[in-house]
């Protein structure tokens, strides 16, 4: 049985699908769905120093908006879920998997660009990194536009 489901969100356009069948998994189930979105501490530390401040102000409102956008689908929905929603710092697939088992949650959904090939292989990603280690099932959903 299903009661906890995370959905991780980055806030882009190619994540709505994974929104989208996570909450229709949560309602399915009766499950309360955790939001939740990693802001990717190496996309500060690269930068400039004179930059950081900005940079992170700008990544958290985009953290705020990416969470809004699955409260907004989720009060869309016939019998709205059960919804919290989370932040955290660090690499994003890393601290996927670090929420779901402090949450006990019982599986993740999230978006995958959907790369293949050779070019997944040598630049891999976020998804295919929390498939690899996360100790819950993990619902991976391809944007089909």
């Amino acid at each position: 049985m299903i009661e906890t489901v995370v959905v991780a969100t980055d806030g882009s356009r190619s994540v709505s699908r994974a929104v989208d069948c996570g909450l229709d998994l949560a309602a399915r189930f009766d499950a309360t769905v955790h939001a939740l979105y990693v802001v990717d501490e190496r996309r500060i530390e690269e930068l400039p120093e004179r930059l950081h401040d900005d940079v992170a102000q700008a990544l958290d409102e985009q953290s705020r908006e990416a969470l809004a956008s699955v409260a907004a689908a989720n009060d869309r929905l016939e019998a709205p879920r059960d919804l919290e929603t989370a932040v955290r710092v660090g690499r994003p697939a890393q601290e996927i998997v670090a929420h779901v088992r402090e949450v006990g949650a019982d599986c993740v959904t999230m978006g995958t660009r959907g790369r293949s090939g050779e070019h997944s292989f040598l630049l891999g990603s976020v998804a295919e990194r929390v498939v690899r280690t996360c100790p819950k099932p993990v619902l991976t959903v391809r944007q089909l536009e």
